[in-house]
């Protein structure tokens, strides 16, 4: 299970409804499964149907997680105009099997949000908990 406080699980909502109709991309990074950081990224391809982390901006926060002390916890991404599940191209470049992937949908003017662990044998939903704060 993925817990997010509630006000980074509100900046990463507002991060998808700033940049739609692009996807938006971040990382999260906390301690366990817990998320103490949003790191908000630009998306490279400025597309309505895919995002990418520009490797250098990726690199400096992975420098900076590590500054910090902090683990990787969740890679996060809009989908703009469809359901919150993994795409093709998204399971194609899940690298990191042991983190959460939380897609934002925004289809049809909602807000929707869902967690999944990609494996290269399958997709399985991790639970989110929405927390008051850091425990």
């Amino acid at each position: 299970m993925v817990r997010i406080p509630k006000t980074i699980f509100q900046e990463m909502v507002n991060h998808a409804l700033r940049e739609a109709p692009l996807e938006c991309c971040g990382i999260l990074a906390g301690k366990g499964r817990t998320v103490r950081r949003m790191y908000e990224m630009r998306n490279a391809d400025e597309s309505r149907t895919t995002y990418l982390m520009a490797p250098e901006e990726q690199l400096q926060i992975f420098n900076e997680i590590e500054k910090e002390r902090l683990d990787m916890v969740a890679i996060y991404h809009s989908h703009p105009h469809t359901i919150p599940f993994p795409s093709k191209r998204d399971v194609r470049l899940a690298f990191y099997p042991s983190i959460a992937y939380v897609i934002i949908s925004l289809k049809d003017g909602g807000t929707s949000v869902k967690a999944f662990r990609i494996g290269k044998e399958a997709i399985s939903i991790e639970p989110i908990r929405v927390i008051s704060r850091f425990s």
